[in-house]
C-alpha cells in the first residue's frame, strides 16, 4: 500500500495579485509528473489582506493574460482570515506591505510559515527560500499601469511559482 501525499496549503495573499498568484501555481501543480503528485496533495487559495474585493472576481485585465497562456483565472476575492494562519503550512505574499501587515496579524503559535512569494525565485539561495527576512523580489502592483505590468506579474508568478514547488521537492 502506498503511502498518502503529504498535504500542502498555500494561500497567496495581496490586494489584487493573489488570484493570478493561485491560478498559476495550481496550473504548474498539475504540468508537475505523476511522482510529484504522488509525494504532495497541493491546495491553493487566495485571499488579500483588505476586503476591497471580496465576492469579487479577479480583473478582467487579470483574467486575458492568464487566457492567454491557457491558465484560467476564476477565483473570487476573500478577505484573510485569523484561522488561515492555522489552516495553511504557507502564506505567501506578493509585496514587502502585506508581508508586513501578515506577520503584525499571525496569532503567536499558528503553523503558517508567512513569507513573501518572491523568496522562492530561484536565484535567492535554497538556504533563505521561504524565510520572511529574506529580500525577495515583489510582484508589482500592474492595476494603475498599462499590459505590460500585467505580463511582467505573470511573469514573475510563474517563476515563483517554479521555485516554490522545487523547494517542497528539495526541503530537507
Amino acid at each position: 500500500m502506498s503511502a498518502q501525499p503529504e498535504k500542502v496549503n498555500v494561500l497567496m495573499v495581496c490586494l489584487g495579485r493573489s488570484p493570478m498568484a493561485e491560478a498559476v501555481l495550481k496550473h504548474q501543480i498539475t504540468a508537475r509528473p505523476d511522482s510529484f503528485k504522488a509525494r504532495f496533495d497541493v491546495r491553493v487559495d487566495s485571499a488579500g489582506t483588505g476586503a476591497y474585493h471580496e465576492g469579487d472576481s479577479a480583473d478582467s485585465r487579470q483574467k486575458l493574460i492568464g487566457s492567454q497562456h491557457n491558465v484560467p483565472i476564476n477565483c473570487i476575492a476573500r478577505a484573510v482570515e485569523r484561522q488561515d494562519f492555522q489552516k495553511f503550512d504557507y502564506i505567501l505574499a506578493m509585496d514587502q506591505n502585506n508581508l508586513e501587515t501578515l506577520l503584525h496579524r499571525k496569532p503567536a503559535g499558528s503553523k503558517a510559515q508567512v513569507s513573501m512569494f518572491g523568496s522562492f525565485d530561484p536565484s535567492v539561495p535554497k538556504a533563505n527560500h521561504g524565510s520572511h527576512k529574506t529580500r525577495a523580489k515583489e510582484i508589482d502592483d500592474p492595476y494603475y499601469g498599462g499590459r505590460d505590468g500585467f505580463d511582467k506579474s505573470f511573469e514573475r508568478c510563474t517563476k515563483f511559482g517554479y521555485g516554490f514547488l522545487d523547494y517542497l521537492e528539495t526541503r530537507g
